[in-house]
């Protein structure tokens, strides 16, 4: 008989539950990859106000964390604790996502006031539905294997999701927009959008609520938050999380910058003509389909350097799907923290060596990008089933299950580190000297070239250094995985 501790999940349950985030990754993604140059090329905002625009909205989303997880976790439904969020956060979200990307007839002034406060609004959204989504985690399932694999089944849906935002994002801002980028902005976020829709009602009619704390557990906020301080797992996640999505922010929000600007046009409308995405035949799928998604270079090259992005960031997430898939049985044969320790640990240097790419090394470019992304891909789900270990940890430790916290305030990590990453990305090339769509600087490209390579390196040594300190083993996690289902056979009753 399967306990709620050792449930086995469907196929059905776990695909349904990963296109949660596969919807949360067309909000998640386009923040990391376009949001900055949105504001600073299509509204009109300066680089260090659009840098400190994100971090104002970013970090109230971080403040706003904890108290949704305390709502979560007092949250008492029919269908459970956090899946009902899913739903009702799905429509609000879906609207303020297009308002977000709409660029309003203001002055300067009106449009960083609008883009403010669409900003807040969106971001309050993204936690209202992704902290308890998050929390799911820990209670569909007690079985340690089982979550590993429903992370997996997750973060595979998600890099769909950036594979589709990274590759058909620009292409299809220019195909729908025609030369005015506000109207192709609008357009293609509400594509997005519908699809967000959509994917969150498939997450919430597919997945159930199994693990439950102890019916006599008293809700107690002060209690809750002191027991993390005191916990050293927890301490060494949140710390993690912070330098593991600054990094993700700094970097990804300057790729696009980093093709628009420094890699050679020339050369690298010569690979897009190589792969076909120069001029393509006019019949056959393949051509119908380069042409709808606008993932072809027109006849005056205006767009060599999004079509080159796209390339780069699909082929990319192709690679990371591939490394995904096997972080189930890597983390089996080796444990959850070895791995995430190999693989942050090759990352950094891959992601170092950027910064000596000459702007004409195309294949050393793509090569590069790979083997950084296949070295870090494993880590990506390992990472998030790791937080529910730490609910487990929480626990076995005082006797409270306080998932929805935990889970809160990782993600205000996670969100803190979005805000510090985004905003010192827009700082940085501010104060390198970087200027909207004019000729740059060789310090302009350099702080580009630094910011995607050396400074994203130095915040992941730091996630190196918390993983060492991290002590759920992979013995210790079985160890606590048992005595938990133990004490759960005396208030849950078997299904």
């Amino acid at each position: 008989m399967n306990t709620p501790s050792v449930q086995k999940l469907s196929f059905r349950e776990k695909a349904g539950y990963s296109l949660g985030d596969g919807a949360a990754n067309f909000v998640f993604m386009t923040m990391i990859l376009f949001q900055l140059n949105f504001y600073t090329d299509t509204l009109g905002i300066a680089a260090a106000t659009a840098g400190s625009l994100l971090l104002v909205g970013r970090l109230w989303d971080a403040f706003f964390d904890p108290m949704m997880g305390l709502m979560a976790d007092r949250t008492n439904t029919r269908w459970g604790k956090f899946r009902p969020w899913v739903l009702w956060t799905a429509v609000p979200w879906g609207v303020v996502m297009v308002v977000a990307y709409t660029t309003p007839n203001f002055g300067t002034t009106g449009k960083i006031v609008y883009a403010c406060i669409t900003n807040m609004l969106l971001m309050t959204l993204y936690s209202a539905n992704n902290t308890p989504y998050s929390a799911m985690t820990g209670v569909m399932t007690g079985d340690v294997n089982e979550r590993t694999s429903l992370s997996s089944y997750r973060f595979v849906a998600a890099m769909i999701a950036q594979l589709i935002v990274g590759g058909f994002t620009l292409p299809l801002v220019a195909k729908f927009g025609q030369g005015n980028n506000a109207k192709g902005w609008q357009i293609t976020m509400g594509l997005w959008a519908t699809i967000c829709v959509v994917l969150f009602v498939i997450t919430f009619l597919t997945t159930k609520e199994r693990i439950q704390p102890d019916p006599k557990q008293k809700s107690d906020a002060k209690r809750d938050f002191g027991t993390l301080v005191k916990t050293g797992p927890w301490v060494a996640m949140f710390i993690l999380t912070l330098a593991h999505f600054a990094v993700l922010a700094m970097r990804g929000g300057t790729l696009s910058y980093y093709f628009q600007y420094y890699v050679n046009h020339d050369r690298l409308y010569d690979l897009l003509q190589n792969v076909g995405l120069v001029n393509p035949a006019a019949h056959g799928v393949w051509s119908y389909l380069l042409n709808t998604f606008g993932l072809v270079v027109d006849p005056k090259r205006a767009n060599v350097s999004s079509v080159g992005f796209s390339l780069f960031n699909m082929s990319s997430q192709f690679v990371t799907v591939v490394g995904v898939l096997f972080s189930t049985f890597l983390s089996m044969k080796f444990g959850k923290k070895t791995v995430a320790l190999v693989g942050f640990s090759l990352t950094t240097i891959f992601m170092a060596l950027f910064i000596f790419v000459p702007p004409d090394s195309l294949g050393t470019l793509f090569i590069l990008e790979y083997a950084r992304a296949l070295t870090y891909a494993p880590t990506i789900p390992l990472i998030w089933a790791m937080f529910a270990d730490v609910v487990d940890y929480s626990e076995w430790k005082t006797g409270r299950r306080i998932t929805g916290v935990i889970y809160a305030t990782i993600l205000f990590g996670l969100k803190t580190g979005l805000s510090l990453g985004g905003a010192m990305a827009g700082w940085l090339l501010s104060g390198y000297g970087y200027r909207a769509n004019a000729v740059q600087t060789a310090d302009a490209l350099r702080g580009i070239r630094l910011t995607i390579s050396v400074f994203p390196a130095i915040f992941f040594v730091i996630v190196i250094i918390c993983l060492i300190c991290y002590k759920i083993g992979k013995n210790l996690n079985l160890q606590i995985q048992d005595e938990l289902a133990e004490r759960r056979k005396k208030f849950v009753t078997a299904e």
